[in-house]
């Protein structure tokens, strides 16, 4: 088990822009894999090329009339990041940090965005073959679920759907709490054009 300790990853440096050295190479070398994290007693895995970076928790600033789910922002190296409580986004009861909660720093459509989650684990491959959709029962209660990666022992983990995680609507959100981090020109020039 991987533990995440005042910013570090079980004592490895903080990779700029990468979580571990040997596990982020390139295209070919991240096929299948997937960053294993945990919700309460649920495993749940996030393909390794969106993920940017595990942080541990700072200091999180509270931005009014934003979703709930939506903790604030964090400050990470001048990057302004967005951070969503997955709990809370799953619908799930808040719970109080801990010294295992991290915060996964993903990359979807240009935007990061700081995933809080309970605690890491591991970063595992997992085959195709070991892959299957997720049962159907209502769409809303598997929206987030892409599919389901079969591990030894009888074990399941959920592998999330990044691309659904946040709508069309929400994403423009967390992308405008981006803004702070392009440059004062290109900040002014899209007012002047919107």
């Amino acid at each position: 088990t991987l533990v995440c300790l005042n910013g570090e990853w079980n004592g490895q440096e903080r990779i700029g822009g990468s979580i571990v050295e040997d596990e982020i190479l390139d295209e070919d070398t991240q096929k299948d894999k997937y960053l294993i994290f945990t919700l309460g007693q649920e495993h749940y895995g996030i393909d390794i090329r969106v993920v940017m970076e595990i942080i541990g928790i700072l200091p999180i600033t509270k931005v009014p009339e934003v979703p709930d789910y939506v903790q604030g922002i964090i400050n990470l190296r001048g990057k302004i990041i967005p951070v969503v409580d997955i709990r809370l986004r799953f619908g799930r009861e808040f719970r109080s940090y801990t010294d295992r909660t991290c915060i996964i720093v993903i990359e979807v459509e240009d935007v990061l965005i700081g995933l809080l989650i309970d605690g890491v684990s591991e970063v595992m491959t997992i085959p195709e073959g070991e892959i299957v959709p997720p049962p159907e029962l209502k769409s809303a209660q598997n929206r987030y679920i892409r599919s389901i990666g079969r591990l030894p022992g009888d074990k399941v983990v959920l592998l999330l759907d990044w691309e659904k995680l946040f709508s069309v609507e929400e994403e423009q959100l967390l992308g405008e709490m981006n803004e702070s981090n392009k440059p004062a020109e290109e900040t002014a020039e899209a007012a002047v054009k919107g």
